[in-house]
């Protein structure tokens, strides 16, 4: 069977986004009402900023008391998201989650347009055992070369 890239594996149904100067409860609501665990923070130019997960909000804004009708999710976002092309392979795409131990990545194309967002959910069963099979053997060949 072909791999399939992130872009084909995602539903082009609609991106959460929020902008830097959102606050946190601004973009909880939008999270929220998308039944998403992350809203993508975009900049002037509509290219990826940051991301604000369900963990920036237990992290970063209740364990620390912050007043989310205030904080701005600028000050508590993840700034620079890793971003993938999307022809990037969905195997690939979990092995970076991963490693990176983030569950949400966007796709961005070249010329720096958001198309989506990839999840761990959008990848099959297959792909997910494909993947935790090649992190395996990477791992063992690791070692030998070690």
């Amino acid at each position: 069977m072909v791999d399939r890239t992130v872009f084909q594996s995602i539903s082009r149904t609609h991106l959460v986004t929020a902008t830097h100067q959102s606050t946190v409860f601004q973009a909880a609501c939008i999270m929220a009402r998308a039944r998403s665990g992350s809203v993508l923070i975009l900049d002037e130019a509509g290219g990826p900023a940051g991301i604000f997960t369900e963990r920036d909000l237990l992290t970063k804004v209740v364990a620390k008391s912050l007043d989310p009708a205030v904080a701005l999710v600028s000050a508590v976002m993840t700034r620079n998201p890793v971003t993938v092309p999307p022809d990037t392979s969905v195997c690939d795409a979990i092995l970076l989650m991963k490693e990176r131990r983030f569950r949400h990545l966007p796709i961005v194309a070249p010329t720096g347009k958001v198309l989506g967002m990839f999840s761990f959910r959008d990848a099959s069963a297959r792909e997910v055992i494909e993947a935790d099979d090649l992190a395996e053997h990477l791992d063992e060949v690791t070692d030998v070369l070690a």
